[in-house]
């Protein structure tokens, strides 16, 4: 049987071999190699052909067809590694500008919407895998990555390995947060969906983990059920946690270290949408005098 694969072309070797190099992320190389693709889609040739005009060509191209400001600054990212790392010809992208992201609040679910939120989910593993997220203050791919030998009982801590930024650290693990993966994990042993020591959250073939992909379908379907009308994801659980948190007044430099941000201003963007907070201020006008 012949294949009917396409050979991988020079140029996409060279640059994967660039990428590996620098070792990028899987996540990240795979969306680099989108990026191109897409390019030499509209290009109707090789990128490695392409001129100033074309590239600027390209940006009105998405900028006219309603390409969201983070989905164009992430395309000329993958571009831009093209043609300064692997063609190491910079002078091509003199044209194409990054644009600005508008700054938005993160939608934020109050804890009787949590609640209302898990208590939907009707099957046992997504349920628990969302407690997790809201529990812990996990991002999607962190929970799908986490592991049987993650959970640390005795230090009541959740080890995530490699996360954003390449970056190990520890979550909290509250001992709600223990008793629930504790019935998943007894569950999922009775019915033999958990291997030894292996993911936490199994897909359908327990060798592999469960994708973010089902997750987030998952969510949907529980807010529709549970009649949020927030537009919710998975990292609303993850920005309900840090709200959440502000409100019980702890301190913000606790809250950074749990979700693991780089820096306290990413962070302190939870005071803004911390409504209990906001509420114990009083307003100027409560304190004038009768003239």
């Amino acid at each position: 049987m012949t294949s009917t694969s396409k050979p991988i072309t020079p140029l996409r070797q060279r640059m994967i071999d660039d990428m590996r190099m620098r070792k990028l992320s899987p996540k990240t190389q795979a969306s680099y190699i989108r990026v191109v693709k897409r390019f030499a889609g509209f290009l109707g040739r090789s990128p490695d052909t392409a001129s100033v005009e074309d590239l600027r060509r390209y940006q009105l191209h998405l900028v006219d067809h309603g390409i969201s400001p983070i989905s164009l600054n992430a395309t000329l990212t993958g571009l831009k590694f093209l043609f300064e790392t692997t063609l190491d010809r910079p002078e091509l992208l003199t044209k194409m500008h990054p644009v600005h992201v508008p700054h938005k609040l993160p939608v934020v679910l109050s804890r009787e919407e949590v609640a209302r939120l898990i208590a939907a989910v009707d099957n046992l593993k997504h349920q628990t895998a969302l407690s997790v997220a809201y529990g812990a203050g996990l991002r999607a791919s962190e929970v799908v990555s986490l592991k049987v030998g993650n959970i640390d009982s005795q230090r009541m801590t959740l080890r995530i390995e490699q996360g954003k930024g390449s970056k190990d650290r520890y979550a909290m693990l509250s001992p709600v947060l223990l008793e629930r993966l504790r019935a998943w994990w007894k569950f999922a042993h009775a019915q033999g969906k958990m291997l030894q020591g292996g993911w936490l959250f199994p897909g359908l073939d327990p060798i592999d983990p469960l994708s973010t992909r089902q997750l987030n379908r998952a969510i949907h379907a529980a807010a529709e059920a549970a009649r949020i009308d927030k537009r919710v994801s998975m990292h609303t659980l993850r920005h309900s946690f840090a709200t959440h948190l502000l409100e019980q007044k702890v301190d913000i430099r606790v809250i950074q270290v749990l979700l693991g941000h780089k820096k306290l201003e990413t962070t302190a963007l939870y005071a803004q949408v911390a409504t209990d907070i906001l509420r114990e201020v009083v307003s100027p006008l409560e304190t004038l005098q009768p003239v």
